[in-house]
């Protein structure tokens, strides 16, 4: 599985951006899919994932509330929708999938994913 985001950019503090991940490969409602962030001088930390099928949600207590995850699996994409963004927002932020939480689990966990792609860089400014 290939892993394509996109959708990065800066934005004013209570503005909105929407996050793209493109996958190629093998059947994408296989994995769950997730998004991470990881700013200057911090550890990558989980922002929210989604199920396979989409069912099944969840999300950082610090996102809860501004950001939603979908995915369209006929597409091979998943989205991450950012509003009422904060400056501690800023980060790289990456998605990533993995087979073995495509029910659930422990999504924050990052050694669960398989695949992750590249990063893009959110700068929210105050």
């Amino acid at each position: 599985v290939q892993l394509q985001a996109s959708g990065g950019g800066l934005v004013q503090a209570g503005g909105s951006l929407r996050l793209s991940c493109a996958a190629s490969g093998r059947t994408f409602s296989r994995y769950a899919m997730g998004w991470f962030r990881q700013a200057p001088g911090r550890e990558r930390e989980f922002v929210a994932a989604i199920s396979g099928s989409g069912r099944t949600t969840d999300y950082s207590d610090s996102v809860k509330g501004r950001f939603t995850i979908s995915r369209d699996n006929a597409k091979n994409t998943e989205s991450l929708q950012m509003n009422s963004l904060k400056p501690e927002d800023t980060a790289v932020y990456y998605c990533a999938a993995s087979a073995s939480l495509v029910y659930g689990g422990t999504w924050y966990n990052r050694a669960a994913y398989d695949y992750w792609g590249q990063g893009t860089l959110v700068t929210v400014s105050s």
